[in-house]
């Protein structure tokens, strides 16, 4: 395994559904997203990268739910860099204004989800630890590297840019020494931390339909692009449902309590059935 990584066990697939767990919380969240991808049937494994700010009671679940563990440092970043994309400085300079990012959010951390292209499989699926996979998304490991939906949650103005919540690579070392080459210029600043270094990294990427990571703030904000029988990965950027309390409670109520069934040891809902949203007429 390449300097870096620190896996608990050797990988049973050359595919794999990868995560990233910085904190307690994102350990939480990743509890839900691991057994969605379970429920979905894929033979993928499905690979956890965590910190070293994870505490194995934190991890222990993941386990369980026979998810392969590997321990990852971050990136060797300069101490410049680090201080630039620090959670008070980078906020500072770029600051979030349609929504909330909880107090647990830690920007510089984001990049260590580059180590993937460190990984042991020949083609991986990245999702965020916000998300939940509602049906199973294997046609994803046929897409070519770099696939990402556009980050539209607002308007259709927002289908030019991307998210880096969910996309398709091909893992390579070599591609990972580029990227450390071209992350830490002098002066550089990544407005949106691992997304807006992906998104210069790859200017030619690939759009996912919006299906594979739909965001929680369509919801409310484009309602009539709701569609249950449609949607494979829900995102909840912004605000996280098991936040407590939630800003955003009211709103986003049905999608916090499909959340919370994955999050327990119960039965899932048939994700067709649910109610969509309110549509103004």
């Amino acid at each position: 395994m390449t300097d870096g990584l620190r896996p608990e066990r050797a990988p049973q697939s050359d595919r794999a559904y990868v995560t990233l767990v910085t904190n307690a919380d994102f350990a939480l969240g990743a509890r839900a997203l691991v057994r969605s991808i379970v429920a979905s049937g894929t033979a993928a494994d499905i690979v956890v990268l965590h910190t070293g700010a994870v505490e194995e009671r934190d991890l222990a679940p993941l386990r369980v739910l026979g998810a392969r563990l590997v321990a990852t440092d971050l990136l060797p970043t300069s101490d410049a860099f680090n201080l630039a994309h620090g959670r008070d400085r980078l906020h500072g300079a770029a600051p979030f204004t349609k929504g909330n990012k909880p107090p647990f959010h830690t920007p510089l951390d984001n990049f260590a989800k580059l180590r993937l292209w460190q990984l042991d499989y020949d083609r991986v699926v990245f999702l965020d630890a916000d998300t939940l996979m509602l049906r199973n998304c294997d046609r994803l490991f046929d897409y070519p590297e770099f696939c990402a939906a556009p980050n539209v949650y607002e308007s259709l103005a927002d289908f030019h840019r991307m998210n880096s919540g969910v996309f398709t690579a091909r893992p390579n070392p070599e591609t990972f020494t580029r990227m450390l080459e071209d992350l830490d210029q002098p002066g550089a600043f990544w407005r949106r931390t691992d997304q807006t270094f992906l998104e210069h990294f790859f200017p030619d990427w690939h759009g996912l339909p919006v299906i594979y990571n739909t965001l929680q703030y369509v919801w409310f904000n484009m309602p009539a692009l709701w569609d249950w029988s449609a949607i494979r990965i829900l995102h909840f950027q912004y605000e996280k449902p098991w936040q407590d309390p939630h800003p955003k409670g009211a709103q986003l109520a049905p999608l916090i309590e499909l959340w919370k069934a994955y999050a327990g040891d119960g039965l899932l809902p048939d994700i067709a059935a649910l109610p969509g949203p309110v549509v103004a007429t």
